[in-house]
């Protein structure tokens, strides 16, 4: 079992790696969604399965999809149209798919040949959701609560970022502008 836990480790090296040159913002999240699983199956391979189906629901489900929704949303015109038939040309997705059959066929060795109940890499018994939740919300709750408030803070910044002062949306500078345009003319 060792050697799932280091090539699971490595693909989500490699695979961090090319988020981090990649120029372009699609490749780097194809290779982040990647990297995501990786380390989802490394916590499965140490005896967390319940945080591996978290990494997965919330990072490489959730927040993906928000990051795919604002790459959307800056659409730039015809521009963006070719950019995007370059970006979906085979030889983009040669990469995370090696990468990700590699994760797969692990995934796939792990559960075929692991026994369920028995011990993992670390020599203890899977954690499971109960005690994640106990700890969770017994000695560690400050740090859950001013986590909580941290991601409530980057929701209002992100809420005031994307406001749009362009006319048609009602905004407190637009109103300012025609009050002088009316006092002028």
């Amino acid at each position: 079992m060792e050697a799932t836990f280091y090539l699971s480790a490595a693909v989500a090296v490699a695979a961090t790696l090319m988020v981090v040159t990649r120029a372009s913002a699609v490749h780097a999240l194809l290779y982040l969604i990647v990297s995501l699983l990786a380390v989802a199956v490394v916590f499965f391979v140490l005896g967390a399965p319940f945080v591996a189906a978290l990494e997965v629901i919330i990072y490489a489900g959730a927040v993906m999809v928000l990051f795919v929704f604002v790459i959307m949303m800056l659409n730039l015109g015809t521009s963006a149209a070719v950019k995007e038939r370059e970006w979906l040309s085979p030889r983009m997705w040669a990469g995370p798919a090696v990468l990700s059959a590699l994760l797969l066929a692990e995934l796939i060795y792990i559960l075929v040949w692991n026994v369920p109940g028995t011990a993992t890499i670390s020599g203890r018994a899977a954690v499971e959701s109960k005690e994640v939740g106990i700890t969770l919300f017994g000695p560690y709750l400050l740090g859950v609560e001013l986590a909580s408030l941290l991601l409530l803070a980057g929701l209002v910044g992100a809420c005031h970022l994307g406001w749009h002062t362009e006319s048609g949306w009602g905004s407190r500078s637009e109103s300012l502008s025609d009050r002088r345009g009316h006092e002028n003319g």
